[in-house]
C-alpha cells in the first residue's frame, strides 16, 4: 500500500523490540475501572472437547474458536506473526511495507511486525483491520494453552496475555478428561525439567510455541487404554469408551511407564516439524516453531 506510514514505526525480525511497558497494579485497576469482569474467572469450556478441536486445529491450519470477547492481548505483546507464501488472501491484505523475510525459513515466508507499544499494525481502533483474512497463525492462537499445560507467558512483553490466560477455567468431566488433563500438564512439566537434558535447540524458547508442543505430544504421558468408565462429579456413572490410542501418536507412556527422554525427543522432534511457521514467534530470534 503506497504510502502507508504504518511501516516506519513496525519492529522488525533481529531489531530492537522495546516492547509495552510492564504492567502496573495501577494499570490493572484502570482495567478492573472500565470492566468490572476483567478480575473475574472466564470459562473455558470442557477440558476433552477443547483439547480435541485445538488438536485438529494445530493439524490442519484451521481456525479455533477462542471467545476472546473484546480482548486483544495477543495483537498488542510484542509478537511476530508468520505468514506463510501460501497464504495469498492474507498476504493480498497486509501492505508490502510491513512484511519481513522470516529468518530462517524459505523465500516466501514473511513475519508481520509490531509497532513501539507492542501492537499489530493491523491492529485499527481496537479491533483487526483484516479479521477475516488475518493470518493462519493468528487463527490457530489460543491463549487457554497456558491454564492447560500450567506455562506462564512472558509476564513483561506479553503481561496482558498472562491477565488473559489467568482468567481461563476448564471443566474437567470425569476420569476419562481427567487422564488428558493430567496428560497434558505432565508434558509440559517433562519439557521444563528436562530442558538442559534434550538436543540444543530442540525445545522452542517462546512459551506459546513450548505449550503447543506439550499439547501434542501429550498422548505420550497418557495411559493406552482410556478407563472403561468414569464417574461424573454428579456421581453418575457413563462408559468410556475403551478405546487405544491412534497408532499415528507417539507411543503412551503408561500410567507406570516413566516416559524417556529420546522417545520423547523424538515426539518433539515430530511436533515441531508440523508446528513450523504456525506459532507466534519470540521478539528476539525471528521465527522460533
Amino acid at each position: 500500500m503506497p504510502g502507508d506510514d504504518r511501516s516506519a514505526n513496525v519492529v522488525r525480525p533481529g531489531g530492537p523490540h522495546p516492547g509495552p511497558e510492564p504492567a502496573t497494579e495501577e494499570d490493572d485497576d484502570r482495567m478492573t475501572d472500565r470492566d468490572p469482569a476483567a478480575a473475574s474467572h472466564l470459562d473455558a469450556g470442557s477440558f476433552g472437547p477443547w483439547l480435541t478441536a485445538i488438536g485438529a486445529a494445530l493439524a490442519e491450519g484451521t481456525g479455533t474458536d477462542v471467545p476472546c470477547g473484546t480482548c486483544t492481548a495477543c495483537c498488542t505483546s510484542s509478537q511476530f506473526v508468520h505468514v506463510g507464501p501460501d497464504e495469498t488472501d492474507t498476504l493480498a491484505h497486509i501492505p508490502r511495507a510491513l512484511r519481513f523475510p522470516a529468518p530462517g525459513l524459505p523465500h516466501g515466508h514473511v513475519l508481520l511486525g509490531y509497532d513501539e507499544q507492542g501492537r499489530c499494525p493491523m491492529l485499527v481502533d481496537g479491533a483487526c483491520s483484516i479479521y477475516d483474512h488475518r493470518p493462519r497463525t493468528c487463527r490457530t492462537y489460543d491463549c487457554r494453552v497456558f491454564p492447560a499445560t500450567g506455562l506462564t507467558p512472558d509476564l513483561v512483553e506479553q503481561a496482558g496475555i498472562a491477565h488473559q490466560a489467568g482468567r481461563w477455567r476448564f471443566r474437567v468431566d470425569g476420569d476419562a478428561e481427567r487422564v488428558l488433563a493430567d496428560a497434558v500438564r505432565a508434558a509440559a512439566a517433562f519439557l521444563t525439567d528436562h530442558r538442559d537434558q534434550f538436543p540444543t535447540g530442540l525445545l522452542p524458547t517462546n512459551p506459546t510455541q513450548l505449550a503447543v508442543v506439550a499439547v501434542e505430544i501429550h498422548p505420550r504421558f497418557a495411559p493406552r487404554v482410556q478407563p472403561a468408565a468414569s464417574t461424573s462429579p454428579t456421581g453418575d456413572a457413563h462408559e468410556g469408551d475403551g478405546t487405544e490410542a491412534d497408532p499415528a501418536d507417539p507411543e503412551p507412556a503408561g500410567p507406570d511407564a516413566g516416559p524417556d527422554l529420546a522417545s520423547v525427543a523424538a515426539a518433539v522432534t515430530q511436533a515441531r516439524d508440523r508446528a513450523r511457521g504456525r506459532a507466534f514467534a519470540p521478539p528476539d530470534a525471528g521465527v522460533n516453531p
